[in-house]
């Protein structure tokens, strides 16, 4: 029932209610928008886990098996520790390496889903458009609802999750997902912060140094995931032999050959991140008191036959050539100082330090970030550290790139500001040598009389002056002439004759009247033309 004041006006919260009733729509909208990105994870990797259990020739479990499997894969992808409990030795194993490139699965399909949930209700048909906030919201509900649930039916599989980890490892993918949509819809826009934020944050972000360091930052971890990887490749192609003896001794199926295939493909991002641990220095863990540096390799691991395991560099004291990989970080280092220069000139040479010092502490952050992503446990005991160490790599990369990129830093914007060069005496040689006269008078000779000879030794010729039959001082033309135009003649000598040209005068009897038109001189009279019919 509509309420309405004692005057008959209806109160102003019917159109709220109204947009409320509009708006709930749109909001299930992206609810079954997010749960449906997390539902297409989970049945590309249902699917993909039941082709190949339906092609071993040995299964250990029926389907349901499979189906578990899949689901604890699923939650592997966000990040998740599983525990494996069918060990050896009775005591359960927890699995945390996550394939990196299995995290690309989650994460585009719910970055997805927030941006179409964002882009959808232009208000053209009435529907109010959802607010940012909202979007986002609903979208990750949706998308930890089916988390939730994954989770759940994960735990009667072969690896269940560990309900602790699940509980922050799969909001935290889901988060930054769908924050990325949202700003994706929105055309990224890179404006001010909120105006929650404290006015100090708020200015101190707005400065441009930031967004210098960001992007300096960026292009040195690039650099080292690029370095990594190719020291990956490097060291694939010199143990070629002992990776293809791993790969073949693991199975005999095609099937189980293809699902290795796979695991090393997903790995290869954990591997590029282990390269470029290897080449800052402080190496990887391959289990309690070993450890692969460029330096050597102490211990004694015992790892498992898998193909990418079997390129690690030998056991024993380092070589020149593991020693070499410290250009990698080196070269990650210029990159910082290049990418940190701005072009404006008044720029300061301290800002410009401040921005490459800066640009080396988000490499650093960004190599400890992946460092941690990339490791974890691989089992109990001898496995129980499996992976770079995410602080002592994080610190090296900063260590590392700090003192090249405040150098190249600096150099570039000496170099950039320097000020402009100024003509020396000996560049107008050429006009004393007497080359500018003889190519001006090759010209002359060319063109003829258009070009006036400029030797400084041969004054200009005097020009004759020109007969006119008519008097020097023109008549006085009669009310009603126009006024002659002047004559333009150019003659040798670059001199203008500006005589006027006479115009016939016509003479007006007297008695007559004074014409109506006046006579125009030069006028050109053109035939009128008949319009088409």
């Amino acid at each position: 029932m509509t309420q309405v004041t004692e005057r008959g006006t209806p109160l102003p919260t019917a159109p709220r209610a109204a947009a409320g009733r509009r708006r709930s729509p749109a909001a299930a909208a992206c609810v079954l928008g997010g749960a449906v990105a997390a539902g297409l994870g989970l049945g590309f990797l249902a699917v993909l886990v039941i082709v190949l259990w339906i092609s071993s020739p040995y299964p250990d479990s029926g389907p349901g098996g499979a189906l578990h499997l899949a689901a604890g894969l699923w939650l592997l992808a966000h990040g998740t520790e599983l525990v494996r409990y069918e060990t050896l030795s009775g005591v359960p194993a927890p699995v945390g390496v996550t394939p990196l490139l299995l995290v690309a699965l989650p994460a585009l399909l719910m970055r997805r889903a927030a941006r179409l949930g964002s882009a959808s209700g232009d208000g053209s048909d009435g529907d109010e458009v959802l607010p940012t906030s909202a979007v986002f919201s609903a979208v990750t509900c949706g998308y930890l609802c089916v988390g939730s649930l994954a989770t759940v039916y994960a735990a009667g599989g072969p690896m269940p999750a560990n309900p602790l980890s699940a509980a922050w490892h799969v909001p935290l993918v889901a988060v930054l997902a769908a924050a990325g949509g949202v700003w994706a819809a929105k055309g990224r826009p890179v404006g001010p912060l909120p105006e929650w934020t404290p006015g100090a944050v708020r200015r101190a972000v707005a400065r441009p140094r930031y967004a210098l360091a960001l992007r300096a930052g960026a292009a040195g971890a690039l650099v080292l995931l690029g370095g990594g990887a190719l020291l990956v490749g490097a060291s694939l192609a010199w143990h070629a032999a002992e990776v293809q003896g791993s790969f073949l001794e693991l199975t005999g199926v095609w099937s189980g050959r293809f699902a290795v295939l796979l695991l090393a493909l997903a790995l290869l991002p954990n591997a590029m991140v282990w390269g470029a641990a290897y080449a800052l220095g402080p190496g990887f863990a391959l289990g309690p008191g070993a450890t692969a540096t460029p330096l050597g390799f102490a211990g004694s691991p015992a790892l498992p036959r898998f193909p990418l395991l079997a390129a690690l560099p030998p056991e024993g004291p380092g070589t020149l050539l593991t020693c070499a990989t410290a250009g990698v970080p080196v070269v990650a280092g210029l990159a910082v100082g290049w990418f940190a220069v701005r072009r404006a000139r008044e720029v300061p040479y301290r800002e410009t330090a401040l921005t490459a010092a800066l640009g080396a502490l988000v490499c650093g952050l960004v190599l400890a970030g992946l460092a941690a992503a990339s490791s974890g446990p691989l089992g109990s005991r001898g496995l129980a550290s499996f992976g770079p160490v995410w602080w002592t790599t994080g610190a090296a990369a900063f260590a590392w790139t700090l003192l090249p990129a405040v150098a190249v830093a600096l150099a570039v914007h000496s170099w950039r500001t320097r000020p402009a060069r100024q003509a020396d005496a000996t560049e107008d040689a050429w006009h004393d040598s007497g080359v500018r006269e003889l190519r001006w008078e090759a010209l002359r000779r060319v063109a003829g009389a258009l070009i006036p000879d400029l030797a400084p030794d041969a004054p200009p010729a005097p020009v004759p002056a020109e007969p006119s039959p008519v008097a020097p001082v023109a008549p006085v033309a009669p009310a009603g002439t126009v006024k002659p135009p002047r004559r333009l003649t150019v003659v040798t000598g670059l001199h203008l004759d500006l005589t006027p040209i006479p115009a016939p005068v016509e003479e007006v009897p007297p008695g007559d009247p004074e014409p109506l038109v006046p006579s125009v001189t030069g006028a050109r009279v053109l035939a009128r033309r008949k319009p088409p019919v």
